[in-house]
């Protein structure tokens, strides 16, 4: 399927909102060249159906543009960047003459003559295609205009705005809620016959705020309801799940379609698989890489090799491998960041980007309602989200499955449910892969759970009723994910826990005083272990050394840990690191090693004895890019060692308020380009902007942050 070609016509007055929007692109248009005296680049990004060929077409009608740019051409690209193709559309577009019958050669010359020296605009519309080597071809052809000529580019990817060369890159965020109420009013009655109902635009205030601001969906839902004025027509509408109703060519579904047709077949089935998810949920991206895993849909180069018998590079490049595709799909605006630092990434999906997952997904993944009597023998994958049926109906509609590898129950509402599920069905899903039962109230998990040997996922999170978790959850031969926390009443681990021999990450909380005797350290392939609540724990297990191949650890909320191991210094493979709310921890400062060489990310909070970051957390000059310091009263100093960390992007220090001054080193840190400083009174006001005594030391940062603030430089 592929999108129509678009053209510049627009009646203003037939366009509502985006008034701010079109002013500001304009203005940045209107300025001189920042990068490139003659060629500039400005790209507006967003998901399909949002407005951004609107907005393309509100700023080439300007007045302000039409007065400053001679030369003004409008090209829609699509899926087909057919550099030919642009170029003889740019020679009849710029000069009315036709080269329809001339060679690449002769449209090329044509194309240069008939902009040469010209001051020109060049809109392209609905950019899809990543090769490069088209773009940068394109480009050195419309190198002959005149200084301060401009390319806007519409695209729903970063990648291709980056690509580009982008000097601005705007994205588009929805459209206000009035605004989108007007637009339905304005596709849903006829001129002022809104008036007469005004029950139905009650109605369809509903309808709107399900539509999240983008204006297709409004346009498309509003239509929909013009030829009929009852009522139980305009209410199946705001009830149902847009991808249930009826989708003309040009409507939502089909416009956010092509971004699914798009993507490459390893992303598809990604994609896909998040239609498990709630909508609106914030989805931590360690969680999503370990469901992907856990069903086996991610692909490496090594293909050829069976999960069940891998060796560690393999599972280490299968990490790599799922954290670009997060990447990747939020390059191409199917995810939106909420929160990212280096490899920590926090998503969502927009509700009509996860109807799209919803409706590509078919019958593989269903989500359990309160109407829902069956499901067909094809689905693999359930969620049981704010589910309230009958106790009896639960074995009825998931026992007679034999092919289930999911069960989600992702929220409280299934708890009590938990008990029946787990005795009556889960023996029965021998396929099963993924259990998560959190919140779930479940006193005791039975012994079976041993005999899945396919299962790959457990989470019992929250769980504030089991005490103990049975021997035989020791036995899974392919367990890669445990995850615990959160379980207040549970006693001990099991002690056969190192027997988990494919266990990659683990999260757990426990009543213990220390880890000692849970052989942990023989979990070779452990790549994340996160000990998170555990408030009578005081010391962690020796021999963590052992992890050779752990990449992430998190220590948080422990109140009685004192002292960390020394074999912590010996992570060799250790990259983010994070220690939070631990009230008695001291870190030793263990002068006699050189650091933690891999680590990216460094993480530090709730520690009130911490004066300043020892030796031993320094990391390579070339490694570490993110350090956040918070809550930590009696910090006062950065460390010396900090100016040698060429490689550092982000600082974060939140809550310091002994810590009064910025070293004079902070001017070597030439990569850093974000800065951000919150509740240390006297280090912000010495890093006012031209006033403070720091300022000197920090002006050459692209972004600070100084409580409510913002310093773009």
């Amino acid at each position: 399927m592929k999108r129509d070609l678009t053209y510049s016509f627009i009646l203003p007055s037939d366009v509502v909102g985006r008034r701010n929007e079109s002013n500001y692109i304009v203005e940045v248009l209107m300025l001189e060249a920042v990068v490139d005296q003659h060629l500039s680049v400005v790209s507006i990004v967003g998901i399909g159906g949002l407005g951004k060929t609107t907005l393309a077409k509100l700023v080439y009608r300007d007045e302000r543009i039409v007065k400053n740019f001679p030369v003004r051409i409008w090209l829609c690209a699509s899926q087909d960047f057919d550099v030919a193709k642009l170029s003889r559309n740019i020679v009849n577009l710029a000069s009315g003459a036709s080269c329809d019958n001339f060679n690449v050669e002769q449209v090329h010359a044509s194309l240069q003559d008939a902009l040469r020296g010209k001051r020109f605009l060049l809109i392209i519309d609905d950019v899809w295609s990543r090769d490069r080597s088209k773009w940068l071809e394109l480009r050195s052809l419309l190198m002959v205009g005149a200084c301060g000529s401009k390319v806007v580019v519409t695209t729903r990817s970063d990648f291709i705005a980056s690509m580009m060369g982008s000097v601005v890159t705007y994205n588009l965020e929805e459209l206000p809620h009035e605004d989108c109420l007007s637009l339905f009013l304005k596709w849903a009655f006829r001129e002022g016959q809104e008036k007469s109902f005004p029950n139905l635009t009650k109605i369809g205030e509903g309808i709107v705020k399900k539509c999240e601001g983008v204006p297709l969906a409004v346009k498309t839902l509003g239509s929909m309801l013009y030829e009929t004025k009852e009522e139980q027509d305009w209410l199946k509408v705001r009830d149902d799940e847009i991808w249930q109703l009826k989708q003309e060519g040009d409507d939502i579904l089909p416009a956010l379609s092509l971004s699914y047709n798009q993507l490459p077949y390893y992303l598809k089935q990604c994609f896909a698989y998040c239609s498990i998810f709630p909508k609106g949920q914030e989805i931590a991206s360690s969680m999503l890489i370990q469901l992907w895993l856990a069903q086996g849909l991610i692909h490496s180069s090594n293909e050829s090799q069976e999960l069940e018998d891998v060796d560690v590079h393999y599972v280490k490049e299968l990490e790599d491998v799922v954290v670009h595709y997060v990447k990747e799909l939020c390059s191409r605006s199917l995810f939106e960041e909420v929160e990212a630092y280096d490899s920590f990434i926090s998503i969502k999906m927009h509700h009509l980007v996860h109807d799209l997952a919803v409706l590509v997904a078919q019958t593989d993944c269903c989500v359990l309602k309160k109407n829902t009597d069956r499901i067909t023998e094809k689905v693999r994958h359930v969620t049981l989200f704010s589910y309230s049926p009958s106790e009896e109906s639960i074995p009825g509609i998931l026992c007679k499955q034999k092919r289930i590898r999911t069960i989600f129950a992702p929220s409280e509402g299934f708890e009590r449910y938990a008990a029946l599920l787990v005795g009556q069905c889960i023996s029965r899903f021998k396929y099963l892969r993924v259990l998560d039962l959190r919140h779930s109230s479940l006193e005791t998990l039975p012994d079976s759970i041993g005999n899945m040997k396919h299962l790959r996922y457990i989470d019992f999170s929250g769980n504030n009723n089991i005490q103990m978790l049975p021997t035989n959850i020791c036995k899974l031969p392919n367990l890669q994910t445990l995850r615990i926390v959160l379980c207040t009443k549970l006693q001990k681990l099991p002690r056969e826990l190192g027997n988990l021999v494919s266990l990659r990450h683990l999260y757990l909380t426990t009543k213990e005083q220390n880890l000692l005797e849970k052989g942990l350290e023989s979990l070779a392939l452990l790549q994340s272990l996160s000990i998170l609540g555990c408030e009578n724990l005081v010391s962690l297990f020796e021999g963590i050394q052992k992890l050779t191949k752990l990449r992430t650890l998190v220590i948080c909320d422990c109140p009685r840990l004192t002292a960390l191991p020394i074999g912590i210094v010996h992570l060799s493979a250790l990259e983010n690191f994070m220690i939070v709310n631990c009230e008695e921890l001291m870190l030793s400062d263990w002068q006699d090693f050189e650091g933690l060489k891999r680590i990216r990310s460094l993480v530090i909070g709730g520690l009130p004895h911490l004066v300043s970051l020892p030796e031993w957390l320094k990391g390579d000059s070339n490694s570490l890019k993110f350090i956040r310091i918070s809550t930590c009263p009696n910090f006062v100093a950065l460390p010396a060692w900090l100016e040698n960390v060429t490689s550092l992007e982000k600082l974060e220090i939140t809550g310091c308020p002994k810590f009064s001054s910025l070293p004079d080193s902070m001017s070597c840190l030439t990569t850093l380009r974000m800065l951000k400083i919150q509740k240390c009174p006297e280090l912000t006001r010495r890093c006012e902007k031209d006033a403070g005594e720091d300022w000197t030391k920090i002006a050459h940062i692209q972004e600070i942050h100084l409580n409510d603030i913002t310093i773009y430089n």
